[in-house]
């Protein structure tokens, strides 16, 4: 089954967005041109928070794929790294479900446009340069599992 042109575009896109936030763009395309992961630091263009696979698949579908950022998953080791907003604060702290990396820690990445050694691209990679918002993320992974209506909202 062949993957619609608009998908392929949108992956190109990806692509181009995480080459432009890196520090080292050719260090990247690089590995990439070798089907190797690529280095991706956090800095200030975003946070990783790393979750397992399952409980991750499960909180993106909670949160909905017009939700959702980019999420890389490492598939033979059940795990998963989402991308963050750079001014993350203590929305995640008291989840033991994920864990928040210091900025500088390095995320070896596939290129957007096909998976690496297991490691694929899910969730929004589209060069939008969407995020997923840590507070519907820690709803998805917290008690109950879903989206919580603020309190003021019921009235």
């Amino acid at each position: 089954m062949a993957i619609p042109p608009t998908r392929v575009a949108q992956r190109e896109a990806g692509q181009e967005w995480l080459l432009s936030h890196s520090d080292h763009p050719a260090d990247l395309l690089a590995a990439w041109d070798v089907d190797t992961l690529g280095p991706l630091a956090t800095d200030r263009h975003w946070r990783v928070g790393e979750a397992p696979l399952a409980l991750s698949m499960d909180a993106m579908t909670r949160i909905g794929s017009r939700r959702c950022g980019p999420v890389l998953a490492d598939v033979p080791n059940l795990v998963t790294w989402w991308l963050l907003p750079p001014d993350l604060g203590d929305e995640l702290a008291d989840l033991r479900q994920i864990t928040i990396h210091p900025i500088g820690w390095e995320l070896r990445a596939p290129a957007a446009v096909h998976p690496i050694r297991g490691r694929v691209w899910l969730g929004t990679l589209d060069g939008s340069g969407q995020l997923t918002d840590p507070v519907l993320l820690g709803a998805a992974l917290g008690p109950g599992g879903g989206p919580r209506i603020p309190a003021e909202a019921l009235g």
